[in-house]
């Protein structure tokens, strides 16, 4: 457990990689989530290699510019895993609809589907359903609350902006 730019943070790891990456308010409250979600899992006190990975974690999270190459563990269904390679590919600062994911996994008429698949995601950020926002650009909900959904996407669009900026600058 840490904390970042967005609260209280939480995160897992299995033998296969990071399995969650969970945001709140308070950290017993995140605690107590993933001992629902994941019923045999062991909390335990981070030790010098996992307090790295709960660093390079915050730093993704609080830069999501930055590549993540940390192994994943994000188990779900066969729809799930499509939804969630799909929102994976949604370029930094951008957003789509649930209808437009839908489209591009092959399952046209799936929105729906699809926000249950955002809503199944246990690694915030990392898979990036706060990118999914409703046809008409209104933000909709987002399990760990709809102000870091908004939080998440002003901190990605003024992160390409200072980009933007910066090549400008750098540019003959």
């Amino acid at each position: 457990m840490g904390h970042c730019v967005l609260g209280a943070i939480l995160v897992a790891v299995s033998r296969y990689g990071v399995c969650a990456i969970t945001l709140g308010d308070e950290s017993t409250t995140l605690a107590r989530d993933v001992q629902d979600r994941f019923t045999q899992a062991q909390l335990q006190t981070a030790d010098k290699t996992f307090a790295q990975l709960i660093v390079k974690v915050i730093d993704f999270v609080e830069n999501p510019a930055l590549n993540f190459d940390l192994p994943l563990d994000s188990r779900g269904t066969a729809f799930q895993q499509r939804v969630w390679q799909a929102l994976r590919a949604i370029p930094v600062g951008s957003t789509t609809s649930y209808s437009e994911i839908a489209q591009r996994i092959g399952a046209p008429k799936s929105a729906r589907a699809v926000a249950g698949a955002c809503a199944a995601n246990n690694l915030a950020v990392v898979i990036p359903c706060h990118r999914v926002i409703h046809r008409d650009g209104s933000l909709s909900g987002y399990r760990w609350g709809i102000e870091r959904k908004a939080q998440l996407l002003r901190r990605e669009q003024d992160s390409l902006e200072l980009q933007n900026n910066a090549a400008k600058l750098a540019s003959p």
